[in-house]
């Protein structure tokens, strides 16, 4: 792919280097030109120190031929504007973060995927790994929803028990569903038939926020 990243802060140091692994044609663009000089130092990319607001500086960049345009700066009117940009240039997928989800909306009507507050998702993550020590890989969407893993242990009302009979006896809410199990090494895709078992590692998500109690319950 060839994708152009706007902002060389964390967020946007860590997209590059994902980004380059995995073999990616990637444009940087950044104002700030140590930034900008550190980046084209580190990686096999090519960087632009400019304005990323401005339509000439996108065009430089090749957005004609971008398959993506991931603004991460933490100025939502900038990303804002960068955006609005890349929208009109048709850039076929455009990624922003916002750093106030009061302004989401304005970024969805543009047609961009958003990544709300990183920080504020940064903290909720670490703060449900510190309350719920037995919770793995915690995950708040947009919605509300979460996604998470939990390893079966012993004392767990899962255990010998198939996920319809957990359903049916409502061990398992409506609200919750298993994704995937882990299994000796191996990960499968759990039908109603399968039964857990002590040890196995499930992923699950949830429509809305699980309680202390119920991790209890499925964790053991």
């Amino acid at each position: 792919m060839y994708i152009i990243v706007v902002g060389v802060g964390s967020i946007g140091s860590s997209l590059i280097d994902i980004a380059v692994k995995e073999r990616n044609n990637v444009v940087v663009i950044d104002a700030n030109p140590d930034r900008a000089k550190e980046v084209g130092a580190k990686y096999d990319v090519t960087v632009l120190k400019g304005n990323a607001t401005s339509l000439e500086t996108l065009q430089e960049a090749g957005a004609d031929r971008a398959n993506a345009l991931i603004a991460t700066t933490s100025d939502d009117a900038i990303n804002l504007m960068i955006i609005s940009i890349a929208a009109e240039l048709k850039i076929p997928s455009i990624v922003s973060v916002v750093n106030n989800k009061e302004h989401t909306e304005f970024f969805r009507k543009l047609g961009a995927n958003v990544m709300e507050n990183p920080d504020e998702v940064v903290a909720s993550h670490m703060y449900n790994s510190l309350k719920h020590h037995k919770v793995k890989d915690f995950t708040i969407l947009s919605g509300g929803e979460q996604i998470f893993r939990i390893a079966v242990k012993d004392g767990s009302s899962l255990v010998g028990l198939s996920l319809a009979d957990c359903s049916r006896r409502e061990i398992l809410p409506a609200s919750l569903l298993v994704v995937a199990l882990k299994r000796e090494g191996q990960i499968q895709i759990p039908t109603g038939e399968t039964v857990i078992e002590l040890g196995d590692t499930l992923t699950i998500f949830s429509l809305k926020r699980v309680s202390d109690e119920l991790i209890e319950k499925l964790t053991g």
